[in-house]
């Protein structure tokens, strides 16, 4: 009889490169189960817990501490050690008082340290959005799930303000709107894909498209030290309007 679904185990040679494991010293890695978030941009729990926070030192350990339910992601609790993290995920550990959000950096995705104030919320990109029965909006953020914002008439602007590629910062684990960030030109994001990842700034420039899709759009980035970055929107994650809502590391 032939095999049935897709293979269950993952060689650390084809592993993604942002992963920081040792490529010959073993075989087989954890593979991240089926999730939120697809193979290519994320990293099992095991991973995060063993070879980035050095909180275990074997798979089998990581496999018991998220087991007792001692690991946080979004502020649920996560028992399987395969679970998949990816961006802008918040992940808490509150046995060791800690807690850690999922940028992107030059080597890929980091988990870098952050306060308890912002452990309690999360941003997350809208990937799409669609009107459903009763007349509300739904959009679909870039986890996964989706959120539903009651709106009286989903046809009018003015009561549905919510586009594609915004960001949302939502309370945890509450998952409500607390903040809508617009994404454009003045607010301040962060790059998550290209030769340019990691860098952040603010827009200073939008491409006006109209023969191909906007996000493909080109968009122009400038740091604090006035260096600019030129990406396509779909790379882009909007962090703030006025300011920037999440501690990011230090520009290099």
């Amino acid at each position: 009889m032939g095999k049935k679904g897709g293979s269950t185990g993952l060689k650390r040679k084809p592993a993604p490169r942002f992963w920081p494991i040792h490529r010959k010293e073993f075989t087989w890695v954890v593979k991240p189960s089926p999730g939120p978030h697809p193979l290519q941009e994320s990293l099992p729990l095991a991973v995060g817990l063993r070879d980035i926070l050095g909180f275990a030192q074997t798979r089998k350990e990581a496999k018991t501490i998220v087991s007792q339910g001692k690991i946080y992601v979004n502020g649920k609790i996560r028992r399987k050690d395969s679970f998949p993290i990816s961006l802008v995920d918040v992940i808490t550990i509150p046995d060791v008082d800690k807690s850690f959000r999922i940028l992107p950096s030059a080597k890929g995705l980091i988990l870098y340290p952050i306060n308890k104030e912002e452990s309690s919320f999360k941003l997350c990109r809208i990937e799409n959005k669609t009107t459903v029965k009763n007349g509300h909006v739904q959009v679909n953020i870039n986890d996964g799930s989706n959120i539903l914002v009651k709106v009286a008439d989903a046809k009018k602007p003015q009561e549905d303000v919510y586009m594609t590629l915004d960001t949302l910062k939502i309370s945890l684990p509450e998952r409500q709107i607390i903040e809508h960030v617009k994404m454009k030109e003045d607010s301040f994001a962060i790059i998550t894909g290209g030769k340019n990842i990691g860098k952040y700034g603010k827009i200073v420039e939008i491409e006006k498209t109209k023969a191909k899709k906007r996000r493909n759009a080109f968009v122009t980035i400038e740091d604090a030290k006035g260096n600019r970055y030129q990406t396509i929107l779909d790379f882009v994650f909007a962090i703030g309007e006025t300011k920037q809502l999440i501690t990011l590391p230090e520009a290099v």
